[in-house]
């Protein structure tokens, strides 16, 4: 055995030394990237012993030179890993989000996170599960301070909890709409326009997805609402009103919010103006 191990010694290489460095560069990678999520000592743990006993069962077929057992142990090695990336499904996904959200990935593309938009997106996707009635008015580029003096100012930083607060049944400010202006929480319980109910036989609309269309047809401002009845969460632009999936939630607001930070900067005009304007 000692003469085995001794001409296996001898017959490394640079070339076998480069491959034994990507190997454990990769393999430091992924226990790194699942030592972010929520299993990370289990996924240390069990990915540790895997690699020992692997490295333990090389050398030994290696030693005694057992073919047919070094075919085994790939054909084990390779159904082991399969049945890692299953369990541990969800720790992958969410090491692989973290690993989105590195800052590196922003020099190959356009990053598709938005702080605010995904604070939005969070606490949206919590109220749909839970059934909340919700209506998030966004300023953009026409002003919404004749819409914000209706309700109750708030002047808050935007946060999960706090929208899922407001809008709770118990909330004496959860009916009317939360605007937001410059990217905080500037009043709750406001009072929006109601667009005119939809024609047609079987065609019915909530009094939150009117209040949407109506504010989104006399001003650019985005609109968000999720339906209290069914959960389905709802983005109301331009007197449009589209249904989102949860997972696109968060992309489909950035790309709106950031539509509106990519235009020349202008002086904003309120409801109010436009109306004088157009008279």
């Amino acid at each position: 055995m000692q003469e085995r191990l001794t001409q296996l010694y001898e017959t490394v290489g640079v070339r076998d030394l480069v491959e034994i460095g990507i190997l454990a560069l990769a393999i430091f990678v992924a226990l790194r990237l699942l030592g972010k999520t929520r299993g990370a000592g289990l996924v240390r743990g069990l990915g540790l012993i895997v690699v020992a006993l692997f490295l333990v069962a090389q050398v030994v077929v290696v030693s005694f030179d057992l073919t047919v057992l070094g075919r085994i142990l790939d054909y084990l090695l390779t159904t082991l890993l399969l049945g890692l990336l299953v369990i541990f499904q969800p720790e992958l996904r969410r090491g692989l989000m973290v690993l989105g959200r590195y800052r590196v990935w922003r020099l190959f593309g356009h990053d598709p996170h938005h702080p605010v938009a995904d604070k939005l997106a969070d606490a949206a996707a919590a109220l749909s599960r839970e059934c909340v009635g919700a209506l998030i008015a966004i300023e953009r580029e026409m002003g919404l301070t004749t819409y914000v003096h209706t309700g109750e100012h708030v002047d808050g930083e935007v946060s999960p909890l706090l929208l899922r607060a407001i809008f709770s049944k118990r909330s004496p400010l959860h009916d009317g709409a939360v605007i937001l202006c410059s990217g905080r929480i500037a009043a709750a319980a406001c009072q929006l326009p109601l667009s005119q109910p939809p024609e047609g036989p079987g065609v019915q609309m909530g009094m939150r997805h009117r209040a949407a269309l109506g504010l989104s047809e006399e001003t650019d401002a985005v609109l968000l609402v999720v339906s209290e009845e069914t959960g389905r969460i709802s983005v109301a632009v331009g007197g449009r009103l589209e249904p989102v999936p949860r997972e696109n939630l968060s992309r489909r607001l950035a790309s709106l919010l950031r539509d509106r930070e990519q235009r020349p900067r202008t002086v904003k005009r309120t409801t109010a103006d436009a109306q004088k304007s157009a008279a």
